[in-house]
């Protein structure tokens, strides 16, 4: 798989085409969330979740936000290896995203994430932000970056 490719996506994964997308850049600490405007055309960060070592993913926020946005599609940055293969990570990232469908009924598709979290990093720099004062923007930046290729892709 290619970076910005995207995998295997839960049935309707498509959806109508319309409505907000709502995408997810998977961490073992952090989830920074972005969400899509209602045409689908702009990615924007949205907030990140956080959960403590070795406890799950924050699920109940996340289906409070899709639920709060009315997301229609839920994206879910898929880690790979730098090969593109599929190792803890990304296994860890498909449950969450089966979980997350699953309980809210929202279709989820899985996009390969590489890159995404050193894009934003760029992009953080280039503004002046600091790595270690703004953990938690970049993840939201990194959750925006994946958001914006997979729009980009389905125009």
């Amino acid at each position: 798989m290619r970076p910005g490719e995207r995998a295997e996506e839960t049935e309707g994964a498509q959806g109508a085409g319309a409505g907000r997308v709502l995408a997810l850049d998977w961490g073992t600490r952090r989830f920074g969330v972005a969400l899509s405007d209602p045409t689908r055309l702009i990615a924007q960060p949205l907030t990140t979740l956080t959960r403590r070592a070795g406890h799950r993913p924050p699920l109940r926020e996340i289906l409070d936000l899709i639920t709060r946005h009315e997301a229609t599609l839920v994206v879910v940055g898929l880690p790979l290896t730098p090969d593109g293969e599929e190792a803890d990570a990304a296994a860890e990232a498909r449950a969450l995203g089966e979980a997350v469908a699953r309980r809210s009924g929202v279709s989820v598709t899985w996009w390969d994430e590489r890159l995404s979290t050193a894009a934003a990093l760029r992009t953080a720099r280039a503004a002046g932000v600091r790595d270690r004062d703004s953990r938690e923007r970049i993840d939201q930046m990194a959750a925006a970056q994946i958001l914006q290729h997979f729009l980009d892709a389905h125009r």
